[in-house]
């Protein structure tokens, strides 16, 4: 699914309001921003904006807004990080509002080149996360043109991502995708629609249940699939073995054994685990030391809990990633939070910086995982987006791609 969407490289922005969707959901600690991978990522599309003249309004959620608007969710955090990293004040409309008089007012003073960032929209609570038609309108109001550069929330059809855009077109205006999204769009998009095989998919993380449109599809496409993380022991289980503690969710072992009878119908590789690191008590905080007992999976303990790949099936792992023109990594291998059981995970990352393969993040625990355990720069792409990475290995159209202008 190659990019056939216009893009801030087919518009003219001069001496127009372009209203642009960033994905500034980022973790704040005591009103400080923790890690601005976010903010960074939005800059080339702002400062393309900028030097072709355009007046930039600037809008993200922040959070989840369970209990209404609050200034530990605010965006001024963001406000003051965007002003420094782009080298110019960045003014900040800080009513909960979001759409308002002081918005209106900020939007009318704007030269060309000049910024706004609005409040946080999950403050309309509803409006927002319903894809309320006057938030929408409201929105649209204060553009000619709008950008849609936040791939972290595309896959929500929220008023800001989506409702926006038909007020947009109704009143002559265009919406296009942002450098952000387009880069997420080719990588993802040719992985899974056009990939240079051999086409290796890793899927871990805890839950079943959380992959399984993205089990069957990458399936369809890939040549290997590899299966590690909490999810593993349900197909381990689905086998006949015993899993002891591990987890595990009885309600999909026939969707695992399923999933197993269309790898081997399909002629694809299925590899699961052949060994496991075992606990038997969950470290308590995540990162407290714990004394772990390697087993192969037919030799596995009753009382014991499987939290990490052992070493036999992490070298199985890197092996099928050597050959591989393609990898897509989706969701840990293990706890990685604990150093003692985060070698699986590791020796997965070191294996994918040590390829000649394009290698693609997807977002969530993962980009996490190889952030924290510095393989960063040597990954081709490292998602943006958790949910939408997913939703996009599944198949599935998301809102906030359907909704650009097509070229």
């Amino acid at each position: 699914m190659g990019l056939n969407k216009k893009s801030v490289d087919d518009i003219n922005a001069k001496g127009k309001r372009v209203l642009v969707r960033c994905d500034f959901n980022v973790p704040l600690k005591n009103g400080e921003i923790t890690d601005e991978t976010r903010i960074v990522a939005a800059l080339p599309t702002i400062q393309k904006l900028i030097n072709d003249g355009g007046k930039v309004i600037l809008c993200s959620h922040l959070g989840k807004v369970k209990e209404g608007p609050n200034e530990k969710e605010s965006l001024a955090p963001v406000a003051k990080r965007l002003s420094e990293k782009l080298g110019k004040e960045v003014v900040f409309v800080s009513d909960y509002n979001v759409t308002g008089e002081a918005a209106t007012k900020a939007v009318e003073a704007m030269k060309e080149g000049d910024v706004v960032l609005l409040q946080n929209t999950r403050f309309r609570g509803k409006e927002e996360t319903k894809n309320g038609e006057e938030f929408s309108k409201e929105l649209a109001d204060l553009a000619d043109l709008y950008v849609c550069d936040a791939f972290g929330s595309s896959h929500r059809a929220h008023a800001s991502v989506e409702g926006v855009t038909k007020f947009i077109t109704a009143k002559g205006g265009e919406n296009v995708v942002g450098y952000l999204m387009q880069k997420e769009i080719n990588f993802l998009g040719n992985a899974v629609e056009n990939p240079v095989r051999p086409f290796v998919a890793i899927l871990g993380g805890a839950k079943v249940a959380d992959k399984l449109n993205v089990i069957s599809n990458l399936l369809e496409k890939c040549d290997t699939l590899i299966i590690g993380g909490g999810m593993a022991y349900t197909f381990l289980k689905a086998q006949g073995y015993e899993i002891g503690n591990s987890l595990v969710d009885n309600e999909k072992l026939d969707y695992c054994k399923e999933m197993m009878e269309k790898a081997e119908k399909l002629g694809k590789k299925l590899l699961l685990p052949v060994d496991s690191a075992t606990i038997t008590q969950f470290p308590n905080p995540i990162d407290a030391p714990v004394e772990v007992e390697v087993y192969g999976v037919a030799d596995m303990p009753a009382d014991r809990e499987g939290c990490d790949i052992g070493p036999k099936t992490a070298e199985l792992y890197a092996d099928a990633v050597k050959s591989a023109k393609t990898v897509v990594w989706n969701g840990p291998m293990g706890v990685f939070e604990n150093p003692t059981l985060a070698k699986g995970t590791i020796a997965v990352a070191k294996a994918l910086a040590e390829t000649d393969a394009t290698t693609i993040i997807g977002g969530g625990d993962s980009a996490a995982a190889v952030n924290q355990l510095g393989f960063g720069e040597k990954m081709s792409h490292i998602s943006t987006g958790g949910g939408a990475s997913l939703e996009f290995l599944e198949g599935k159209v998301l809102p906030g791609v359907a909704a650009a202008d097509d070229k």
